[in-house]
């Protein structure tokens, strides 16, 4: 199992696909980083040599912010806007979207499960 970026990728898959475990690296940038070792598209992680293996690694590390620093810096840019105290700062504070979804109904994955509210119940029919 190679292990690139504090990640362990996994070995059955290709490496385009496998370089997407990494927290960081989409399709796109894998594919780039691909070009830029010199392998194959169709080429799998358990047939990949020590030398590029660390090859995709040194790109990896000279050319992109993966893992911990690039989580470190979106938490950072969140902090400063909520400490500025503006729009998207606030919604980040509250829990809500903050790129002007609509929040009547949907936005659950950001609200939570939803409460009920006390002393409402539904209407029956009689």
């Amino acid at each position: 199992m190679a292990r690139i970026a504090g990640v362990n990728i996994p070995t059955n898959k290709r490496v385009a696909v496998a370089l997407t475990y990494i927290h960081g690296i989409g399709p796109t940038k894998s594919s780039e980083i691909m070009k830029k070792v010199g392998l194959a598209s169709d080429r799998r992680v358990s047939d990949l040599t020590e030398a590029e293996v660390i090859a995709i690694r040194e790109v990896i590390d000279r050319d992109y912010q993966v893992e911990g620093d690039l989580r470190r810096e979106v938490a950072m840019n969140v902090k400063r806007l909520m400490d500025m105290g503006c729009y998207r700062g606030l919604r980040h504070r509250r829990g809500l979207p903050a790129r002007g979804q609509r929040t009547h109904t949907n936005a659950r994955t950001r609200k939570g499960k939803a409460n009920p509210i006390a002393g409402k119940k539904k209407a029956t029919k009689k």
